[in-house]
């Protein structure tokens, strides 16, 4: 990685730029310049919130200079639709932590009980309908799977509805981090995975997802 290059941290639902302050903290030690992008996750859609990324960086940033991009949750879903549908800019290396790429079950029930409580943010994202990432994006993903949070009543409901079909399930298969499924962060166009034992809210002040946030943004893969 270039000393140079800018990072943006985004962060997730029903969040603000402060909630990434202490990773910025702490990749800043590591030699990064990093900037927080805020949106409205419930009032404005996926779309809307990357096109305004789009213009941030129009007025704030030059082409030339790549971009390493670190998001949470719903944050990486953003990331995805702006890079899908801004391929101007040069992008680095990007994480994602906690993001459902395939959609979340959490979501699903939210949506189906009280819509407003996830507002714009479940279609085109939420709902798994995210645009693809492009083949020439190196991707890491990091997964949590210590399951305490505000979505493990809903999770805790749904595993007890999987094993009650029948199907055989491992507790690979069930577990999560309070919030979003394992499974669920997997994305087969990304270059690593790594589960690490932190809900999803907690690895944001995790050092260790940090320190494993800028290896992979310097080397390409997590460290084993």
């Amino acid at each position: 990685m270039s000393q140079k290059n800018r990072l943006i941290l985004i962060h997730g639902l029903h969040q603000a730029p402060f909630i990434m302050r202490p990773m910025a903290r702490r990749m800043q030690a590591q030699g990064f310049d990093t900037y927080q992008y805020g949106y409205r996750s419930m009032r404005d859609g996926i779309k809307t919130n990357s096109a305004r990324l789009n213009s941030w960086l129009e007025a704030n940033h030059h082409p030339d200079q790549l971009l390493d991009l670190v998001a949470h949750s719903l944050g990486g879903l953003i990331v995805r639709d702006f890079i899908y549908n801004y391929p101007q800019w040069q992008i680095g290396r990007c994480v994602t932590l906690g993001t459902p790429h395939n959609g979340s079950v959490c979501a699903d029930y939210i949506w189906q009980l009280t819509p407003a409580i996830v507002g714009k943010s479940y279609e085109n994202a939420l709902d798994g309908t995210a645009a693809p990432l492009p083949e020439h994006i190196d991707l890491g993903v990091i997964a949590g799977n210590k399951p305490q949070g505000l979505g493990q009543p809903f999770l805790h409901y749904h595993n007890r509805k999987l094993r009650k079909s029948g199907t055989a399930l491992s507790d690979e298969l069930l577990a999560h981090d309070g919030t979003v499924y394992v499974s669920e962060t997997k994305l087969d166009a990304a270059s690593d995975h790594l589960i690490m034992p932190v809900t999803h809210t907690g690895m944001l002040i995790n050092k260790g997802v940090a320190w494993q946030t800028a290896h992979f943004l310097q080397h390409g893969q997590f460290k084993r």
